[in-house]
């Protein structure tokens, strides 16, 4: 098998369990590339994105060097709950997707619980 197919396996793994444990809580999404992080809130029950932020934000984009290392999904994990909170939201589910549970998704994950959101 190549890399892709075991990255699409372990993502629908994945997020066949949050539905499972959701119980009607919002989904912290998140996707890294090369370059940036993304992470948006989504509410699956109502199909819609209730908040988002990345690195090409323009509240980030004069505080970043680049916009791949941890200290910037830290920024971005902090900026997602604050937007979150905004938006009433306090409890989410995280789904990682396909990534490994270390470095940047979790510098991000670590910023959005510091920043008030729960999961």
């Amino acid at each position: 098998m190549n890399a892709n197919l075991l990255f699409e396996r372990r993502k629908r793994r994945v997020r066949t369990q949050l539905r499972k444990k959701s119980h009607g809580r919002p989904r912290l999404s998140v996707y890294r590339s090369n370059l940036n992080i993304y992470a948006q809130i989504i509410d699956d029950v109502g199909g819609q994105t209730l908040a988002q932020a990345s690195t090409l934000d323009t509240d980030l984009k004069g505080q970043l060097k680049n916009g791949a290392g941890v200290e910037a999904a830290k920024l971005v994990g902090q900026l997602i709950a604050a937007r979150a909170l905004e938006h009433g939201v306090t409890e989410v589910v995280f789904d990682r997707g396909g990534y490994i549970y270390h470095g940047r998704v979790k510098a991000l994950a670590d910023a959005a619980r510091e920043g008030g959101l729960s999961f």
